[in-house]
């Protein structure tokens, strides 16, 4: 996870230094806009030291090699849920949460319902039915 790493934790003085201008430029009259950039700064910063983290304690991966052979990277990546619609009716939920927010505060629980819907749903998706282990 070298590069992830690097992509990541160089951005972070980029994101910094353009907040810094970009306060400087407006006269520190609008603190949303170099306190946004300051905040993706330390976003980046986080996910690279996760990346950084959980590379030393994986260790190399075959692409992080310059040795490294395309055989090294076969078999398993993960386990990923086919036929799985609780992510879309998470992410319905929490659209109908962000458009509650703009237009209307009582759409905001009712997404805030659905979404505790399709998270349980999500969680429990293979401890019953066809998918039980």
């Amino acid at each position: 996870m070298r590069v992830e790493t690097k992509l990541f934790l160089f951005m972070v003085p980029f994101f910094i230094v353009v907040g810094t201008v970009y306060g400087f430029m407006t006269h520190w009259m609008e603190p949303v806009g170099f306190l946004g950039i300051w905040l993706v700064a330390a976003l980046a910063a986080m996910i690279g030291l996760y990346l950084w983290y959980t590379g030393r304690r994986v260790g190399f991966r075959p692409e992080d090699r310059t040795d490294g052979e395309i055989h090294e990277g076969a078999g398993e990546q993960g386990f990923f849920s086919p036929w799985s619609w609780w992510p879309l009716t998470l992410a319905l939920a929490c659209a109908a949460m962000m458009l509650g927010m703009a237009v209307g505060w009582w759409i905001v629980f009712i997404g805030v319902g659905f979404a505790v819907i399709g998270l349980v749903g999500w969680v429990f998706e293979y401890s019953r039915g066809d998918h039980a282990h």
